[in-house]
């Protein structure tokens, strides 16, 4: 079995920690704090599967929000009420910049912003549609 997980950093990992899980419900299962006094390394998990990595790599690094640019954006699937999670998100300081809509591949979907500029993408699926209804192409 081969998993992906992404690793994001921040430059305030421990503000970031906490941001997401007020914010998306992520659950904290371990931190590492270096001889710097900041956290090297962190991870959580959201939901039944889903996992991130995360890291303070030091001074040298720029958030996305530092730097004015977008430079990934993460694809969350869940299996709970996207509109209330995009409520939740709001409360806890996430910035909207997509309400919840329903894409014409058959997710509803919210696109959110994290305190540092990483883009969160949260969605369901809602309905089945074949991706030739929406004009995509099935690699053969």
């Amino acid at each position: 079995m081969q998993v992906v997980t992404p690793y994001l950093l921040y430059e305030d990992c421990e503000a970031a920690l906490d941001f997401l899980a007020r914010a998306f419900g992520f659950q904290e299962v371990l931190r590492y704090t270096g001889e710097a006094g900041y956290i090297n390394h962190a991870e959580m998990t959201v939901g039944d599967a889903g996992r991130i990595y995360m890291g303070d790599p030091g001074e040298q690094y720029k958030s996305p929000k530092r730097l004015g640019q977008e430079t990934v954006g993460i694809y969350v699937e869940i299996g709970d009420d996207v509109d209330a999670l995009c409520d939740r998100a709001r409360a806890a300081g996430a910035q909207i910049r997509e309400e919840p809509t329903d894409q014409e591949y058959g997710e509803r979907r919210f696109t959110a912003e994290d305190l540092e500029g990483h883009v969160w993408y949260f969605a369901r699926q809602i309905k089945e549609v074949a991706p030739e209804e929406w004009g995509a192409q099935v690699a053969s």
